[in-house]
């Protein structure tokens, strides 16, 4: 992390109940009132007033005739902490800026006009070097300049904080690999034992940028894909990482600081990555991997990102329908996948899986045999099912989309409920009637045709 420091005197700010005051000999002429603290500071002894366009007209236009004014600057952004460090600069006390503190003081600075035209050399000007030189080249650096624009967003946005980071964020996403010479964030399981020293991973940005705040990172994905520079691979385990660390706590704790609308928009970009997504993608860890009688894996979650995909893909209208179908069937096929690993889990309540299972419309099933291994494996895995609950899994099964090996498997497996192996039983009997009417009428076609000649 760079460091930019400015000043060379040391502090003599200190508190004196819920005052804080500046040692001095020179009485104080100048209280200045932020929510509940107030500063007893000098208006010309250090050039505070001369550093400051907003003092400067405060104080022409206040009523006060004395030598000493009062000045409320209640709405300052990033509060009495911000003020302080460009007060500190004014006296020449000795501060030290970072991406931590980076965007309240510059957003301070801003509010007070600390500009070149009010001073030379002034604070914005040095900020902005700052940013401009060191910020913005740094990878953590400008990421956690984005996360601490938070508090005061409104105003980063505005003096363009945002815009610059989220840019560098992109280039440097789309450096190439072999190119990457910073420290970037990688935890994965084997990762620091496998890697040679050189080498650095296509996906090595997906976990820092998960940090950020829901809009922010929408930007950066969107940004990213607009260049399609990166494969839509890279851009799927960017948006698998972010539900990784945000959703299951979602899921479980709803905690009050996410909104339903920020949790809608992670099920959303959630949705429209599915199709890249690979098995592992969706075996994600359940909330409370330490209660023994807990899933394993977050089904719930896997389900809430199906149905945001089955939103979004019911309101497409391609030029060409057969993709819709490519789409829709090739999440079938990954959905059952998971299905037929989840049905293993001895504590994976059968509701959750009868009603993934359903979530799936009957479009994106060509073919029922990977849903009935995944509907055996867990009435095999589960023994102490009651009937009705036999019913409620087995339900979904369509027999007619039963391969003749399947339906034959079937007919003689004593794990499922008497209705279904009667309804594989009636289909076949059924099947077998057509075939054998078919032949009948065939022979008495041929025979007629014997007789005319």
């Amino acid at each position: 992390m760079k460091f930019m420091k400015l000043g060379t005197r040391s502090d003599t700010f200190y508190t004196e109940e819920a005052t804080r005051k500046v040692i001095s000999d020179v009485p104080s002429d100048l209280t200045i009132r932020i929510n509940d603290v107030t500063y007893l500071l000098h208006k010309l002894q250090y050039p505070l007033l001369p550093k400051s366009g907003l003092l400067q007209r405060l104080f022409s236009e206040s009523d006060d005739c004395s030598s000493s004014v009062a000045l409320d600057l209640h709405d300052i952004p990033g509060g009495e902490e911000a003020f302080e460090l460009c007060a500190k600069f004014c006296y020449g006390i000795t501060i030290n800026l970072s991406a931590h503190n980076f965007v309240s003081a510059f957003c301070a600075a801003k509010f007070l006009r600390m500009t070149e035209a009010v001073e030379k050399g002034n604070l914005v000007m040095k900020l902005e070097a700052f940013f401009s030189s060191c910020i913005l080249q740094g990878w953590k650096d400008s990421i956690l300049t984005l996360q601490n624009t938070e508090k005061v967003y409104e105003w980063s946005e505005n003096l363009g904080i945002v815009r610059r980071c989220i840019e560098s964020i992109v280039d440097k996403i789309l450096t190439p690999p072999i190119k990457v010479t910073w420290s970037y964030t990688y935890t994965r399981p084997g990762y620091g034992k496998k890697r040679h020293q050189s080498s650095v991973p296509k996906d090595w940005w997906t976990e820092d940028v998960s940090f950020l705040d829901i809009d922010i990172f929408r930007c950066i994905v969107a940004a990213v894909k607009s260049t399609n520079m990166l494969r839509p691979q890279l851009i799927g385990e960017a948006l698998h990482v972010y539900a990784s660390r945000w959703l299951p706590e979602i899921t479980e704790n709803r905690p009050n600081e996410i909104s339903p609308v920020t949790k809608a928009e992670l099920l959303r970009l959630s949705g429209l990555q599915l199709e890249e997504a690979t098995l592992s993608d969706l075996l994600l860890p359940a909330s409370s991997p330490n209660d023994h009688d807990q899933p394993s894996t977050d089904i719930d979650l896997v389900t809430m990102v199906l149905e945001s995909f089955l939103r979004q893909w019911r309101r497409q209208t391609p030029a060409d329908e057969s993709q819709l179908l490519i789409s829709i069937q090739k999440i079938g096929k990954l959905i059952d996948s998971y299905l037929k690993v989840v049905a293993k889990d001895a504590n994976m309540p059968v509701q959750k899986v009868a009603s993934l299972a359903e979530t799936l419309p009957g479009i994106a099933r060509p073919t029922h045999d990977d849903l009935y291994m995944a509907i055996n494996i867990y009435l095999k895995e589960h023994p102490e099912l009651s009937k009705i609950e036999k019913k409620q899994l087995c339900r979904v099964l369509d027999c007619q989309k039963l391969s003749p090996e399947v339906r034959a498997h079937a007919v003689r497996n004593e794990h499922l409920p008497l209705r279904t192996v009667v309804q594989v039983l009636f289909f076949e009997q059924e099947k077998g009637n057509s075939i054998t009417n078919k032949e009948h009428t065939s022979r008495k076609l041929g025979t007629a045709g014997v007789l005319e000649n």
